[in-house]
């Protein structure tokens, strides 16, 4: 099912926290909502959601499940918690035994069902709390941070796992992540919020390829080095020792060992960067190293 947003604009007193001209979420499709911190990402879930009511403007309002970044569980089992949202659906007992089974099956908490929802582990609780939204298979379905609280080794498997996880659970999906690595692991559409506005939107490889402005390509992870007619952003990993097109001088400060490999961080017109070194580099700091830049996109 298609979202689409129209003129919307929320206000909180004297501050705008979103102004968006015109959105739309195709369906099918999963979509991140990134950005920094404050930018409105989970605001705009909640109004698509229809759990808050913004100041003016126009959203389609689907059918969603909603998962939230903190999960909050109703006393009783785990079968219970997920019981309940299908219960309200007015689903059959046989489709919610069924629809319950599969999810815990793909979810790996079989096992954890017939356990108190609120003496979970976070990596329990944050699988559980997915499962509950997806198993109602609704046609969209919300994600407000779906990794965030997770240890290293929790995100990295639930990262992986998540893709098969929507594709199997979900149609339209919309998830909000600060995350850059979520948000291109996780969907392939992006939008790009700041300040309650849409920097950027389209698919995650075309509007990371084509940054339209300096602050995009920062929050994407480019490297910003100023060049005498704008500045250039550098994909990381894209500056190298040598003469790829365009070359700068860098300016050695000293070499960082980050275990498989080295970097050299120096400065580049006033700008510090980072560069890949053989592990036989010699270092000489004030040194002036020959630099290109691979895959740059250059901004005005």
């Amino acid at each position: 099912m298609e979202v689409s947003v129209e003129q919307l604009r929320l206000d909180r007193g004297r501050h705008t926290i979103l102004d968006i001209d015109a959105l739309t979420f195709a369906s099918g499709t999963t979509t991140a909502l990134f950005g920094p911190n404050g930018s409105g990402k989970t605001s705009l879930l909640r109004i698509i959601a229809g759990l808050e009511t913004p100041t003016g403007g126009r959203v389609s309002q689907p059918q969603v499940a909603f998962a939230f970044q903190r999960q909050v569980f109703i006393r009783g089992t785990v079968r219970a918690n997920l019981e309940l949202g299908l219960r309200l659906r007015r689903a059959t007992s046989a489709e919610v035994d069924l629809r319950i089974s599969e999810a815990a099956r793909e979810f790996g908490i079989t096992e954890l069902l017939d356990r108190p929802a609120r003496k979970l582990s976070g990596g329990e609780a944050q699988r559980v709390n997915l499962a509950r939204a997806l198993c109602l298979r609704a046609p969209v379905t919300l994600l407000d941070e779906p990794l965030s609280g997770l240890d290293r080794i929790g995100r990295s498997r639930l990262l992986e796992e998540l893709p098969h996880l929507l594709a199997t659970f979900a149609t339209t999906t919309i998830i909000v992540t600060h995350d850059r690595e979520e948000a291109f692991r996780l969907a392939d559409h992006i939008v790009v919020l700041v300040e309650g506005r849409v920097q950027a939107s389209g698919r995650t490889g075309e509007v990371y390829r084509a940054p339209p402005d300096r602050l995009t390509a920062e929050l994407l992870g480019y490297m910003i080095v100023p060049v005498e007619d704008g500045v250039l952003a550098v994909p990381p990993g894209g500056l190298v020792l040598g003469g790829a097109d365009p070359t700068m001088d860098m300016v050695l400060e000293r070499v960082v060992d980050m275990g498989n490999h080295r970097d050299a961080v120096g400065l580049i017109a006033g700008s510090r960067v980072s560069v890949r070194v053989p592990n036989d580099f010699v270092p000489v700091s004030g040194a002036a190293l020959r630099v290109g830049a691979k895959g740059a996109v250059r901004l005005r």
